[in-house]
């Protein structure tokens, strides 16, 4: 077990869903073996007496639960999260995710490993509803096609400015939820404003686009849940993700062409693996999602 004397690592929770997901997610950072960590929820002012209720019963000085008092939105939400953080390293920890109980060990061998990184990828696994672990098709093109070379033979992978920012857009192999930042990082760089679908990357991407550093240690440490309620799915189905993923290709091409980042702008205006993505979805969308989605996602997959 790791020493109690490591600087704590922040880890905050962001929460709107289902809070029977949330007091599992809870459970996995109680079970660490590294103990130095600080845990913040914040509530977006869920309507469910349940939660307050969970987090009166926890008694551990790490713990801290805090509710809003009015519901700020996710983007909103992520900032209030960031602005809670006050050790060096920060983990926006999904709540339905969950921590594998070596997840801190993991993270922080890899800021050992590489100080430098402004942020650290561990290995991840896919979830459903019910915890059971899963292989859907994005998942395997992710870890399989597009995850750095190094990461897949287990190896620690560094991609740093221009390899990063190519690696991203060529598709977006990270899982959010997973990731510890450089907290000073996320102070220096804010969500875009007008992407709420897409923010993740388009924040990766701006950390990219500055210089930053991306380490990626492949051992696993935590599980995604992925479900058909998730807001991405419903967004896919309404045609938004799709729509919003053009214009971001569009303005990081712009941005990559005017670093000189000519590798980046190549890769943003073919898009192929996000044309693929769209291929892959388009049937569930023509079974399940509305005109604008339809219209959406072959426009994804044909427009120039």
């Amino acid at each position: 077990m790791a020493a109690d004397t490591s600087e704590p690592i922040d880890i905050v929770v962001p929460f709107w869903g289902d809070p029977a997901l949330l007091f599992e997610t809870v459970r996995s950072v109680l079970a660490q073996t590294d103990r130095a960590w600080r845990l913040t929820v914040i509530d977006d002012c869920y309507p469910d007496d349940t939660v307050p209720a969970f987090f009166a019963a926890i008694d551990d000085p790490r713990v801290t639960y805090l509710r809003n008092e009015t519901n700020l939105g996710i983007t909103e939400n992520y900032r209030e999260a960031i602005r809670r953080a006050s050790s060096e390293h920060l983990v926006i920890l999904g709540c339905d995710d969950l921590l594998h109980p070596s997840y801190l060990e993991v993270i922080r061998s890899t800021i050992r490993r590489v100080p430098d990184a402004d942020v650290i990828q561990p290995g991840a696994e896919v979830i459903d509803e019910s915890g059971v672990v899963i292989r859907p098709l994005v998942d395997r093109v992710k870890t399989g096609l597009l995850a750095p070379r190094g990461g897949r033979r287990g190896e620690i992978a560094v991609l740093r400015g221009e390899a990063m920012a190519t690696s991203l857009i060529r598709g977006d192999w990270l899982y959010w939820p997973s990731l510890a930042f450089r907290a000073e990082t996320l102070r220096r760089i804010d969500f875009r404003e007008g992407l709420p679908i897409i923010q993740d990357l388009a924040l990766l991407m701006d950390i990219a686009f500055e210089g930053g550093v991306l380490a990626f240690n492949p051992r696993l440490a935590f599980s995604y849940r992925r479900h058909g309620a998730s807001a991405s799915q419903k967004t896919l189905l309404d045609g938004r993700r799709f729509r919003d993923e053009r214009a971001y290709y569009l303005m990081a091409r712009r941005i990559a062409e005017a670093k000189g980042w000519h590798r980046t702008a190549r890769t943003a205006r073919i898009r192929l693996m996000s044309r693929l993505h769209g291929v892959a979805e388009l049937p569930g969308v023509i079974r399940r999602g509305t005109g604008a989605g339809i219209q959406s996602t072959v426009a994804h997959i044909l427009a120039p």
